[in-house]
């Protein structure tokens, strides 16, 4: 993707790219939302998400437990969230609320490769 497309997107499909190139949990994207995105309904911000999973560009995953080869544990990207449940899931408000706790089974959003192509530019786009 160009420059040019990139800047096309809205703020709230750039915050949902940029929380998802970062392996981010739904609630991280309010931090990159705007002051008048922050604003709209969960349902509005579920359908500019839905239109990205529908691109093909960001997976909608639940956070799975991790443990590294030295023990130490963490979290990964686990189950991916099937699109024909996915719009019900997004409208629980809760959702969209950081965990008191365990993450383990909250939403993460994932790039997918044809997402990557939006994030990153190509060698040759990049300025000199």
């Amino acid at each position: 993707m160009s420059k040019q497309e990139w800047d096309e997107l809205s703020e709230a499909e750039r915050a949902f790219m940029i929380n998802s190139c970062e392996i981010d949990i739904l609630p991280g994207v309010w931090g990159d939302l705007d002051e008048d995105d922050q604003a709209r309904p969960v349902c509005d911000l579920a359908e500019v998400l839905l239109t990205l999973v529908d691109r093909g560009w960001i997976e909608v995953r639940r956070v799975a437990p991790w443990v590294s080869p030295s023990g130490q544990q963490g979290f990964q990207p686990g189950d991916l969230v099937p699109r024909d449940q996915l719009a019900k899931v997004l409208l629980d408000e809760a959702s969209w609320e950081y965990p008191d706790g365990d993450w383990v089974g909250a939403l993460t959003l994932v790039e997918t490769a044809a997402g990557r192509t939006v994030t990153h530019r190509s060698p040759d786009e990049e300025p000199e």
